[in-house]
C-alpha cells in the first residue's frame, strides 16, 4: 500500500493512493485518525485497512493530487530522525577521500522541526548559511518496538519506506564540528510523497535513486551501493536502544551532492529539487524564491 498524509479543508488526515486518487481513511470504520497511530497498531492496522478498501473503497472520500496539501507521511515525528552518514563509498570519497570511508556506522540525528511534505517550500536560510546542500536518501520506517534486534530478524521490524532529502548547511556543519545544527534548520527534511509498505518494495538494496536540481541529474545510483545494509543499520541502532514504531531512519546519500562538485554547486533561491527512488515515487520541493 502507498500511504499518504495530507491536509484538506483545513484538516490533517491520512489515506492511501489508489488509481491516481487519494482515499481518505482517517477514522473510517474504526481506523485511527493518523498514520503514526496506525503504524503503532501494527499488523492489525494493515489488515483493517485491507478490509476497508475491499468493502468500502467506492464510498470513501477521494481527492486528486492537486486538491490537497501534501504532508510528510508522518507529519509529526515523535523522535529525531536517525541518519546514517557516509553510507555510500563514492559519497564518502567525494567528501574527504578514501580515508573517509567508515569502518563502522556513522550516526547523527535531525530535529523533528525539519520535517515537511512533498511540494512544500524549503526555506533558504541565507541569513545564516551560504552552503545549503541536498542529499537524496532512502528512509526506513520502523513498524514495531524492538531492542537487541539481530540482523537476521531486522526486516521483521520494518513497516515501509519513503524518500527523504537530508538538506544540510555545510558551512554550519563545519563551523560547529558536528552535524546537528547544520542538519536541523527548519524545513530541511522533506519526506514523501508516500510511505510504501515493505511488501510492495521488495529488496530495499536494489532500488535506483536519482536526484535532480532544476531538471539536471546530480545524483544517480542504486541502494545496493550502500556500505551498511538496512538490517545492519537496524541491528546496530537497537543495541542498547529501543526502536519504536514510527521511528525514521535515513540510510545515507550517494555521490553527487553539491559540495562534491568543483567548484561546489550549492542550492540557490528558487531551485527545484526532485528525488526519485524506484517503487517510492518522486519527492519534489522548491527552494524559497
Amino acid at each position: 500500500m502507498k500511504f499518504v498524509s495530507f491536509k484538506v479543508e483545513d484538516k490533517e488526515t491520512f489515506g492511501v493512493e489508489m488509481d491516481g486518487r487519494l482515499l481518505d481513511l482517517a477514522g473510517v470504520h474504526d481506523l485511527p485518525r493518523d498514520l503514526l497511530k496506525g503504524i503503532e497498531d501494527g499488523e492489525d492496522f494493515l489488515k483493517d485497512v485491507t478490509a476497508v478498501l475491499k468493502e468500502h473503497a467506492g464510498t470513501l472520500r477521494s481527492f486528486a493530487h492537486d486538491e490537497v496539501k501534501w504532508l510528510s507521511p508522518i507529519p509529526k515525528a515523535k523522535r529525531n530522525i536517525m541518519c546514517v552518514g557516509k553510507n555510500y563509498r563514492d559519497h564518502a570519497i567525494e567528501m574527504g577521500g578514501e580515508q573517509d570511508i567508515p569502518k563502522d556506522i556513522m550516526m547523527f540525528t535531525k530535529a523533528t522541526n525539519t520535517v515537511i511534505g512533498h511540494g512544500e517550500t524549503v526555506l533558504h536560510h541565507d541569513d545564516i548559511t551560504e552552503e545549503l546542500d541536498y542529499e537524496g536518501e532512502l528512509a526506513v520506517i520502523i513498524g514495531k518496538k524492538g531492542r537487541g534486534i539481530s540482523p537476521e530478524d531486522a526486516m521483521k521490524y520494518v513497516f515501509g519506506y519513503s524518500i527523504l532529502n537530508d538538506i544540510t548547511a555545510r558551512d554550519l556543519q563545519k563551523k560547529h564540528g558536528q552535524f546537528f545544527i547544520g542538519k536541523s534548520l527548519d524545513t530541511t527534511c522533506p519526506m514523501g510523497p508516500y510511505l510504501v509498505t515493505k511488501d510492495e518494495v521488495g529488496d530495499p538494496h536494489n532500488l535506483s535513486i536519482e536526484t535532480k536540481v532544476n531538471g539536471e541529474i546530480r545524483q544517480s545510483s542504486n541502494t545496493g551501493e550502500m556500505i551498511f545494509s538496512v538490517p545492519t543499520i537496524i541491528s546496530t541502532l537497537s543495541k542498547g536502544m529501543t526502536l519504536e514504531p514510527g521511528d525514521i531512519i535515513a540510510t545515507g546519500t550517494p555521490s553527487g551532492v553539491g559540495k562534491g562538485f568543483k567548484p561546489p554547486r550549492f542550492l540557490k533561491k528558487g531551485d527545484l529539487v526532485e528525488i526519485e527512488i524506484a517503487s517510492l515515487g518522486i519527492l519534489t520541493n522548491p527552494l524559497q524564491a
